[in-house]
């Protein structure tokens, strides 16, 4: 089969290559690969600043595609299925472990530049029926992140709910607006803005044009604050996402683009009853969930540019680049 590689941990180590096409063993199944879409997790993976990566490998968490072939004893699924195979196959439910977390695609694990992968039966999510492989491929990681932002406040109608524009943030604007909430969106870019309001977001901030972005939160919910504030940056912005946050409120923390380490005043987190959330994504069922809730309310996931899989070292850079997308980089097989 016709699969990528990286060869190294640099952006320019991508090299494509045959491989034996794999077989389906008991309980799993093999599938035939048709999209992914990038994470900064694949591009953490791809400059060394990801521990546990073993080169050379076959890059990209995320795909989506059909069943090809099943193993013996997998029931359930049908030759031609279209289905999303999740970013950790042995996190099928339950609470997060080490052993739950220890197989990622596309890190210790064949990921989805290939034709062919093989992955367990009970790790794959049926892809909602009116989305396509490209659009599919977008939901392991971003959709399950965002499902579980959404879910960890009491989100409903009344709620306030602060977002970025990154692939997380798009999904839970769709879930939270799908919620009934009202959603104040930040970007520095005022096009990125514009195609969130027509995604539903209520309010816009420019954060370089407002730079005490938070503050602009407060005046625009009379003081109040978000119940729930999606953090997608990190280091750099956590001080004023907990500030932004309402008495009682959650602060979601998915993202370290802005770097891991930062410095805060614990204060305002015991006098407002703060919730600060840690996030791995989340588990098969989580996935199973996210999906459910895209097919009932029509979700389409945003796909901002779709790259052919000879182009992978260009959307590797795209996303390297940072801030100019707006929504997922997707490869198509």
């Amino acid at each position: 089969m016709k699969a990528i590689q990286l060869t190294a941990p640099s952006l320019t180590a991508f090299r494509p290559t045959e491989l034996p096409q794999p077989q389906a063993g008991r309980g799993e199944v093999l599938l035939r690969l048709r999209a992914a879409t990038l994470n900064f997790l694949d591009v953490a993976i791809a400059t060394g600043n990801f521990a546990g990566a073993a080169f050379p490998l076959i890059p990209v968490a995320d795909g989506a595609g059909e069943v090809a072939a099943l193993g013996d004893g997998v029931s359930g699924l049908t030759v031609g299925d279209r289905v999303i195979p999740h970013f950790m196959p042995n996190w099928q439910g339950g609470a997060i472990t080490p052993h739950n977390v220890g197989a990622m695609r596309g890190v210790t694990l064949p990921g989805s530049l290939a034709e062919y992968v093989v992955v367990p039966a009970a790790s794959l999510v049926a892809l909602p029926a009116h989305l396509d492989f490209v659009q599919g491929a977008a939901l392991p990681i971003a959709a399950t992140t965002a499902w579980n932002a959404v879910r960890s406040a009491p989100v409903r109608p009344g709620s306030v709910v602060l977002l970025g524009t990154g692939g997380v943030s798009l999904f839970a604007l769709q879930f939270a607006k799908a919620s009934g909430a009202t959603v104040i969106l930040a970007s520095s870019s005022d096009d990125k803005l514009e195609r969130a309001r027509q995604l539903g977001a209520d309010h816009l901030i420019n954060y370089r044009a407002t730079p005490a972005w938070d503050r602009e939160v407060l005046k625009l919910t009379g003081g109040r604050g978000a119940d729930l504030v999606v953090e997608t940056v990190g280091g750099a912005t956590i001080v004023r996402s907990l500030n932004a946050a309402a008495v009682g409120g959650t602060v979601f923390t998915v993202g370290f683009v802005g770097g891991t380490a930062a410095s805060i005043d614990l204060l305002p987190v015991i006098v407002k009853a703060l919730r600060i959330v840690g996030n791995n994504t989340g588990c098969v069922a989580d996935l199973a969930q996210a999906a459910q809730a895209i097919a009932a309310h029509g979700i389409v996931p945003v796909i901002d540019r779709l790259f052919s899989i000879d182009d992978t070292a260009e959307a590797y850079a795209e996303l390297a680049a940072g801030g100019r997308h707006f929504g997922k980089l997707a490869i198509a097989h």
